[in-house]
């Protein structure tokens, strides 16, 4: 479903986008830039606990995912861009989850195996050279991650990783506590990885957030506020030549945002006994319930946001204050309850994003257009292949003075797995970012 409240937190520096370009399966979207991609968004779940799930239904545990290696050489990425990862997962206490996750480029080492073995320029045996290459560090990354629940209401999650090839290490540290209506978020990363609407990847050497965040009301009033900190300059990781986003200078940054929210059925189809008889099969007698829980009954349904946001730079980069209004409109028609095999979930979302109405009042009297000031139809469509199996296409849409264009797009097959309610597991490519993965989702339809 088309994401009505990523409008307000992608002015803000949480909001996740998935990548399998860290281990821990994320990169931060940078705020300022339009609203990213509703496919484009990580999962709610830890990668540690995502490769806990998933390793229980891929061969060995081991879960691929392609991604061509920052930082690196053409050739180096061409045979680099393949990665397998798996998990040690242990609880050393009931309260307390740890994880090693160890990843493997083989497409890569293999290549460099074969090198060693055909060169003939060297006094050591061809054998030992290539033996050797199993044992170089620049193949392999591994990432430390432990959850720890301080409390009913707090928990504490660390990550260490270190990637082989590029000798980087990232730590980040995120203390969560959860208040009757209210969440607190304290976050810390060095460095943090963040991603552009080019799909160009930055990183600040400190990034340091404290946000609280208002559940949403019966009314739909949402609101949020924090301080974040950049320390030291973002630099381009993959070796662009270009100015860093104004919203990566370093310096310190107060920000705050409030949202309303409505939704409307046109109309509904209401789940009754009958579509949840029960069905014999060759092992016994089965509830006929859906695939999905959250898409079991056939809608049509119109919603919409608006908000606004005002921030205060402590730094000489910025101007100190600015303040902007958004909104978002958005359509959903689904038909079918999904829980036949066949021919049962067609899905169209559509929601049409304005990220800032002010460079959309000044485009009008200015001809050098911000890229905040086009608007952005995001377009998501959901099809039934067979069973739980569901073919999903993200596309999002530019209006520009000459002609609308593509502007992103995924693609995904989206595996639903019925004992979880509304759990997944979903296997995405990203055309435009060259990167694919494996995720395990819940609630998110």
């Amino acid at each position: 479903m088309a994401n009505l409240r990523t409008s307000m937190d992608s002015s803000f520096y949480d909001l996740n986008i998935s990548t399998p370009q860290t281990l821990h399966a994320t990169a931060r979207s940078i705020p300022g830039d339009p609203t990213p991609l509703d496919g484009a968004y990580a999962s709610k779940l830890l990668r540690m606990q995502q490769l806990s799930l998933l390793g229980q239904g891929f061969p060995l545990g081991i879960i691929p995912s392609y991604a061509p290696p920052l930082s690196s050489s053409s050739s180096s990425k061409d045979s680099g861009s393949l990665s397998l990862q798996t998990l040690w997962l242990k609880q050393p206490a009931e309260n307390w989850w740890l994880g090693l996750v160890g990843q493997l480029r083989p497409i890569k080492l293999l290549s460099s195996v074969k090198a060693e073995a055909l060169r003939a320029d060297s006094a050591v045996p061809r054998f030992k050279r290539a033996v050797k290459k199993f044992f170089d560090k620049s193949f392999y990354s591994i990432g430390l991650c432990s959850h720890l629940d301080l409390s009913e209401s707090t928990s504490l999650l660390l990550n260490v990783e270190k990637d082989g090839e590029n000798k980087n290490k990232r730590t980040k540290g995120i203390l969560f506590h959860k208040l009757p209506n209210h969440d607190i978020t304290l976050e810390a990363a060095w460095p943090e990885l963040f991603v552009d609407r080019n799909s160009k990847y930055w990183e600040v050497p400190e990034s340091i957030s404290l946000d609280c965040l208002s559940l949403v009301s019966e009314s739909g009033l949402r609101y949020r506020f924090g301080i974040h900190k950049n320390g030291g300059s973002a630099k381009a990781v993959d070796s662009v030549d270009a100015e860093p986003p104004a919203s990566l200078s370093s310096g310190v940054c107060a920000k705050a945002a409030f949202s309303y929210e409505k939704s409307r059925d046109l109309w509904r189809i209401p789940e009754t006994k009958e579509d949840l008889a029960l069905v014999k099969r060759e092992r016994g007698e089965f509830r006929n319930s859906a695939y999905d829980i959250c898409m079991k009954e056939p809608h049509a349904t119109v919603s919409g946001i608006f908000g606004g946001t005002c921030e205060a730079w402590f730094s000489g980069m910025r101007s100190p204050f600015g303040a902007d209004l958004f909104g978002s409109i958005c359509y959903a028609v689904q038909h079918g309850k999904f829980r036949k095999p066949y021919g049962d979930l067609t899905r169209f979302d559509a929601r049409l994003d304005i990220s800032s109405a002010s460079a959309l009042v000044n485009s009008f009297s200015n001809t050098s257009k911000s890229s905040l000031a086009l608007p952005r139809l995001n377009l998501i469509l959901q099809q039934q292949i067979a069973g739980p199996l569901v073919f999903r296409v993200n596309s999002k849409v530019s209006f520009d003075s000459s002609s609308p264009h593509i502007e992103d797009i995924i693609y995904s097959l989206n595996y639903s797995m019925r004992y979880l309610g509304s759990g997944k597991v979903v296997a995405w490519y990203s055309p435009k970012r060259n990167e694919g993965m494996v995720e395990m989702r819940v609630l998110e339809f």
